[in-house]
């Protein structure tokens, strides 16, 4: 909200619904309300509200947003048409080819992340992501994928670090590998939205994809309020003020999953474990740019409560709430200063400072 398995891009538009935006008012400004307007796309609602705009430029950032999300929707697909999908049947070929301009730049900041992140973020693993069903527009309950099934394709440890690019020309050295941007291609959108807004002026901004957000400026001076959802029984856990330039993204297991013969399996996926990642219900990062938070939402849910510290040290993420599976709340000092709790906390761990 969202992978390692994370939410297909296309496929995301009821189930990722961990941060609700609290609308504070409805206008700012004496002479310019607040423009508001709804975009469909990576298969959920971007919610765009615009300060200091007039209704013209709104409607012109509005049509021009819409054709940059269709054009990356297209771009970054993991199995529809597409420049992902040719790069992953050229690995499956075992064939070098001209990568494609716009998807390297993703590439390259993947390939980093995932390094830093001990590739528990690792968008290298789509054929496990397929193999455990999320590469489906529809997420029916099912039968989960066989031990054996899972086993062979721990063998082969396909990851993005076996990706090689020198200069334009792609090659994989694990044919095992297949590209899936699910847990961060909507960041990496989010980013590229804000980055077009200032490039029409826009100065005090939101941009908020089913859920996970950044925002620029303020709010008429005020700070946009956003809410983060209780895992468990979906009302408002707690409060965070953003201001300036912060991203607000959460990976819950809550946000894609189903059920098979009385056991819940969700889609934030442990490449070492080639299963469901155990320990945590959701993760709640901030910082300063979608792309990182998205991708550190991730690594951090499936680090958990006894790793989490130290995987977000690496990926320079400052600002971190974890509930883990028993309702233990863990933040570190930072992150405490900026939540305020909505409900009642039974045991509450605050780690050293990042």
């Amino acid at each position: 909200m969202s992978i390692l398995a994370t939410p297909p891009l296309h496929r995301l538009a009821f189930a990722v619904v961990g941060l609700l935006l609290l609308a504070l008012s409805t206008g700012c400004g004496k002479d310019l309300p607040a423009q508001n307007f709804r975009l469909l796309t990576f298969g959920t609602y971007m919610d765009l509200e615009l300060i200091g705009v007039d209704r013209q430029t709104a409607e012109a950032v509005r049509e021009q947003l819409q054709k940059d999300f269709d054009v990356m929707h297209r771009i970054w697909h993991a199995w529809e048409p597409g420049p992902v999908g040719r790069i992953n049947r050229a690995i499956e070929e075992d064939r070098r080819m001209a990568a494609p301009p716009s998807v390297i730049p993703l590439l390259k900041v993947s390939q980093e992340l995932a390094a830093h992140s001990d590739y528990l973020f690792d968008p290298g693993i789509g054929q496990l992501v397929k193999l455990w069903g999320f590469h489906n527009d529809e997420l029916l309950p099912h039968e989960p994928p066989d031990e054996e099934a899972i086993d062979f394709w721990l063998e082969q440890q396909p990851s993005i670090r076996d990706i090689t690019l020198e200069g334009f020309r792609l090659s994989s050295s694990n044919t095992a590998v297949s590209l899936d941007f699910g847990a961060i291609g909507k960041g990496y959108g989010v980013d590229q939205a804000i980055q077009r807004l200032r490039e029409m002026g826009v100065k005090s901004a939101i941009v908020n994809a089913g859920g996970d957000l950044r925002a620029i400026g303020s709010r008429a001076g005020n700070p946009w309020r956003i809410a983060v959802r209780d895992p468990v029984g979906g009302g408002i856990f707690a409060l965070i003020s953003v201001t300036g330039n912060e991203a607000v993204f959460t990976s819950g297991d809550y946000q894609r999953n189903f059920a098979w013969e009385g056991k819940f399996y969700h889609h934030i996926i442990d490449p070492r474990t080639g299963y469901p990642a155990e320990g945590t219900s959701s993760v709640t990062v901030l910082h300063q740019d979608a792309t990182t938070a998205d991708a550190a939402a991730t690594a951090l849910f499936i680090a958990g409560p006894e790793n989490w510290h130290r995987i977000a040290r690496q990926m320079g993420i400052r600002y971190v709430l974890l509930i883990d599976k028993e309702g233990t709340v863990h933040m570190n000092p930072a992150m405490q200063k900026r939540v305020e709790l909505q409900q009642p906390v039974d045991k509450l761990v605050i780690s050293e400072p990042l």
